[in-house]
């Protein structure tokens, strides 16, 4: 499940949060605890409490005191909107840069981008 590229915490983060933005997990949902959680996935309970307290710090969960951590209310919206700034700033704007680099019309890029579209289902329709 983890891989080497990014520390194991951090893999943990963006899979909850990856969850959070799919609707797998839902607001004011409990998540697994730093123990159940280590234990699972067969790591360190440091490593997954790391990992908690960052989307905590991140205002992504939040804890009750002896019950455990929770999706916080509003968190898959600024999540969303946090990935839809990034794809614009990490994909979006540098094509748009090199279509205008090599002299590709805004036109051509967006009639190929509804030719692509149409094949791809729309979110949440299941196909």
């Amino acid at each position: 499940m983890f891989d080497e590229r990014s520390p194991i915490y951090r893999q943990i983060a963006d899979q909850i949060t990856n969850d959070i933005v799919r609707g797998t997990l839902q607001e004011d949902e409990q998540i697994m605890s730093t123990n159940q959680y280590a234990a699972f996935y067969r790591i360190n309970p440091a490593t997954a409490a790391k990992a908690f307290q960052q989307l905590v710090d991140e205002g992504v969960l939040y804890k009750r005191r002896g019950i455990g951590m929770f999706v916080a209310p509003g968190s898959r919206d600024r999540l969303l909107g946090q990935r839809r700034d990034r794809f614009f700033a990490e994909v979006v704007d540098p094509m748009l840069s090199e279509a205008r680099a090599i002299g590709i019309p805004l036109a051509d890029i967006v009639r190929r981008l509804e030719a692509v579209g149409e094949d791809v289902p729309a979110p949440g329709s299941g196909t």
